[in-house]
């Protein structure tokens, strides 16, 4: 049995999940709501505050998904009862962010400012403090879409491994290379 599959996801108070007839699960919290549809060989029970992911046999694609569909109903359990957040860190001389209700701008370097729009499932939020890096704060219930999101935003920028410079995330540790050294003669 799949480890993940076979362990049951505890409802907290104030979350509801109801499975429809098309197998489709929808969770509601104080954060939102989010659906998602599970693959009809899957069977999908609610009872006693826990919901249980089961599957029809023990072929290598139902043990795939049988994992895949309790995580994905765990992060959105979870997602929409405490939310997801993500904070990301601009190093580098120059780098710039400022958000302006669903709107970001960023100043990476280039000859351009980046304006990026959110969905409005994502609530950002810029910082920046004197003699520190700015940060980027994202949250949003949906795990899956802040992950799309904030993977978009490094792209602009990469940290590179000579300076350190670009966008990474905060308490990431980047692997640092030594650059050219002198010609010894």
């Amino acid at each position: 049995m799949s480890r993940i599959g076979k362990a049951p996801i505890a409802i907290p108070a104030g979350v509801t999940v109801t499975v429809d007839s098309n197998n489709v699960v929808k969770v509601k919290g104080p954060k939102g709501e989010l659906s998602q549809a599970v693959s009809p060989d899957m069977t999908v029970t609610v009872a006693d505050g826990q919901v249980t992911v089961t599957r029809p046999s023990d072929d290598r694609e139902h043990r795939a998904q049988h994992g895949l569909y309790r995580a994905l109903i765990h992060n959105m359990v979870v997602g929409v009862s405490e939310g997801y957040k993500k904070e990301m860190e601009l190093v580098g001389v120059g780098y710039r962010a400022t958000a302006t209700g669903q709107v970001l701008e960023l100043a990476l370097g280039f000859s351009h400012a980046i304006y990026i729009k959110f969905p409005p499932e994502i609530k950002v939020e810029a910082k920046s403090e004197r003699n520190k890096n700015p940060l980027i704060i994202l949250q949003s219930d949906d795990k899956q879409l802040l992950g799309q999101v904030c993977a978009k935003i490094r792209s602009l920028r990469k940290p590179e491994p000579y300076k350190g410079k670009g966008i990474k995330f905060v308490g990431e540790v980047i692997r640092r290379k030594s650059g050219k050294t002198a010609g010894a003669k």
